[in-house]
């Protein structure tokens, strides 16, 4: 696949590996590590209706932000799992979550799990975040299917949470 897609990094153009998944289309299969280092995988977030809140690192403001705001937010809707995606080790990821006191989102980590990036278009392939994720949120129905797909075109601003929940929350699934 040489499709990429453009984003910036304060300002500057940096391209990621693919392009992130259509609204419509079947999530890709994946697995990542949370921060009990046990696995988590779509299989078993199928009969949920899922957010994965994708991004570079906890240790970035807007990171952090959207981490704090999505942890906030699931309550608005009843039966959704929320995954906040990034390389960070899953230690630093559990330290984060208790030092915010974060306990209502799932922290995964790609870092035994690279082929993630590239499966969703948000690896980024060039540039000082290259090897990060760029900043996406993609919502799923309880099928798998995607109901909502944000690429942030400037990857220091926050993702559209509001539209990202409102998908999820009118998302009716599918017999």
């Amino acid at each position: 696949n040489t499709s990429m897609s453009t984003i910036t990094f304060k300002g500057k153009p940096l391209q990621t590996v693919g392009l992130l998944p259509t609204v419509g289309s079947i999530a890709p299969e994946f697995t990542l590590t949370k921060t009990d280092l046990s696995e988590i995988n779509i299989k078993e977030l199928r009969g949920y209706k899922v957010i994965l809140n994708i991004f570079p690192s906890l240790d970035t403001g807007v990171c952090a932000a959207s981490v704090k705001t999505f942890d906030k937010r699931q309550d608005d809707i009843q039966g959704i799992k929320i995954l906040c995606i990034s390389a960070d080790l899953p230690f630093a990821a559990g330290r984060f979550c208790e030092v915010g006191k974060i306990a209502n989102i799932v922290h995964a980590s790609t870092f035994r799990h690279g082929d993630f990036g590239e499966k969703f278009g948000v690896a980024i392939a060039d540039g000082p975040l290259r090897g990060l994720m760029s900043r996406a949120v993609v919502a799923l129905d309880e099928n798998g299917r995607i109901i909502y797909a944000e690429q942030v075109a400037e990857i220091t601003d926050e993702p559209n949470y509001d539209a990202a929940i409102a998908a999820v929350r009118n998302s009716r699934e599918k017999q």
